[in-house]
């Protein structure tokens, strides 16, 4: 009942239509915690795998991450690679002499009692990440999001609370702890939560684009803490934030709750200072006063040198960063492609794609055999229909045959690939005929353990071996004695009448019946229009 109620209280929130006062703006800023998925933890060699968790607690550590007496810190140079790779990608300032701090407070999962992260100099300052509005679904045509700092840290453990027969416990482990974290801060420069929605988002897409995080928010990869106020008030601080729904609901709601006080002339009381706040899934709760920088009295790590750096090396980090998305989703949308821009972002985001095939992959074969099928399209170019082909008919025959991209590509590469499309296109085969014919092709191909060639693949051929060509002109006399039959046998008088009547939408039905008989063999458009003739209806 608990879990229904929830449901219901979320999905409430989640409705409800959210406009903000003008006389009382929404100011916003995220902290944002990033797992980085190198090999092994930040200070240690222990392996870098925090969702050990399940079967093996505290399996992947070591005396360090356990904070076990007169163990060092060790930098692992991999996490910097990774920290000036997203910096770079943020247009970020690059610190060539960055320092890790102590940062002092006692908690169970945190053995050293201390964090070490970097409070004095980080390893970067400012930066921006850039939104649009016809790509990310944000009113503004265009909204900057300016970048306070990234800051290397250790992550700590994680604590388990269990009831059993013997009362409550608190069970420690920490084989999350010093995994490597980079810590973003924004500038508090959202003002609506579609920029934050949208910021999540596009954050999400760098850090897998760049390799280097999964950026999934339900497994804790990624971790988001909100700032909200409004006006000059002071900040309030969101945590125990799950996913992105949760992000904007909790924002709404505290946003709601601080024009409440405001508005009733409570502010001085309620408002006067900062404070932590969770989430319930329902509405924000207190967990406790906002600490200050005193609090943690933060000192340099006595243990661990500068990061100093050369500027080759941040000309070498640059030189090996991918294309920018905004850039390939742009190419996309322009002229010869005309793709729409779902499409475009399916094509250029990692995270669109299955995780069985690589991004880069899918996108050379798409162009490829875009250009091919220019070549010999029979009317005009149909963008909608390779990417069609491509990303929906083709990977998801992979993806259920289980057969990798590099093996396909020897069978059916874009030459051979865009024929297929090019039938379609021409008429010779239906699209129900040609997803037949690939499906065929496909298993014939898995169950040859992957020995035939490009040369095997005749579709004419099998076109004439299976009887699947389209009807040509000469049949369409036939077509239209079989409709009128089809049209005979429906044993429902009121559905024939109520289509010539005006409810043409009824003829899906009977084009549903023309589908099976012909088999696929006619085209749906082309029996609506048979069936719409013999009705003496027209298509409203």
């Amino acid at each position: 009942m608990a879990s229904i109620r929830y449901r219901l209280l979320r999905n409430t929130i989640s409705k409800r239509r959210f406009t903000t006062d003008p006389n009382f703006k929404l100011i916003c800023g995220l902290e944002v915690h990033t797992q980085l998925c190198t090999r092994n933890k930040l200070f240690s060699l222990s392996t870098n795998d925090p969702f050990a968790s399940i079967s093996k607690p505290n399996f992947h550590t070591s005396y360090f991450d356990i904070a076990v007496p007169g163990t060092k810190p060790k930098l692992n140079y991999e996490c910097v690679l990774y920290a000036l790779k997203l910096a770079s990608a943020l247009n970020s300032d690059i610190n060539l002499n960055s320092q890790f701090d102590r940062k002092h407070y006692f908690y169970g999962d945190q053995p050293q009692g201390y964090q070490i992260t970097q409070h004095y100099s980080p390893i970067a300052k400012g930066g921006y990440l850039e939104m649009f509005g016809d790509i990310d679904r944000i009113k503004d045509e265009k909204k900057r999001i300016n970048i306070t700092q990234l800051q290397l840290e250790q992550d700590t453990g994680m604590s388990h609370y269990i009831t059993g027969d013997n009362g409550a416990q608190s069970m420690i482990d920490l084989n999350r702890s010093n995994v490597p974290l980079i810590e973003l801060v924004t500038e508090p420069d959202f003002s609506h939560v579609d920029q934050v929605r949208a910021f999540i988002k596009k954050y999400q897409d760098l850090v897998r684009q760049l390799k280097i995080s999964t950026g999934d928010l339900e497994t804790g990869s990624m971790r988001v803490d909100v700032n909200v106020s409004i006006n000059d008030y002071p900040r309030i601080e969101l945590k125990n934030l799950p996913n992105t729904s949760s992000i904007v609901n909790a924002i709404k709601f505290e946003y709601q709750r601080q024009l409440k006080i405001i508005k009733s002339g409570q502010a001085d009381q309620f408002l006067k200072h900062q404070e932590t706040r969770g989430w319930d899934g329902a509405k924000t709760v207190k967990l406790r006063s906002k600490e200050t920088t005193i609090d943690y009295r933060y000192m340099p790590d006595p243990e661990l040198r500068l990061i100093t750096l050369d500027a080759d090396v941040i000309e070498n980090v640059r030189k090996i960063l991918p294309e920018s998305s905004d850039v390939k989703i742009r190419s996309f949308l322009a002229e010869p492609f005309n793709l729409t821009v779902k499409d475009a972002k399916m094509l250029s985001i990692s995270s669109q794609l299955s995780k069985l095939y690589n991004n880069e992959e899918v996108k050379q074969f798409f162009i490829e055999t875009f250009h091919e099928y220019q070549k010999n399209a029979p009317n005009e170019v149909r963008s909608k229909l390779v990417v069609s082909w491509v990303l929906h008919e083709l990977l998801g025959n992979l993806n259920k045959l289980n057969i990798p991209l590099k093996e396909f590509l020897q069978i059916l590469p874009p030459t051979k690939y865009s024929e297929l499309i090019v039938l379609v296109d021409n008429g010779d085969i239906t699209s129900s005929s040609g997803k037949l014919l690939l499906f065929h092709v496909l298993k014939e191909f898995k169950d040859s353990n992957y020995i035939k060639k490009t040369e095997d693949v005749d579709f004419q051929g099998l076109i004439r071996q299976f009887d699947i060509g389209a009807l040509s002109d000469m049949d369409k006399s036939k077509l239209e004695k079989e409709c009128k039959t089809i049209i005979a046998e429906v044993d429902n008088p009121k559905l024939i009448e109520s289509i010539k009547a005006g409810k043409t939408k009824a003829v899906k039905y009977l084009v549903g019946q023309g589908m099976r008989k012909f088999q696929g063999r006619v085209k749906a458009q082309e029996l609506q229009r048979v069936f719409q003739d013999i009705l003496n209806i027209n298509d409203k």
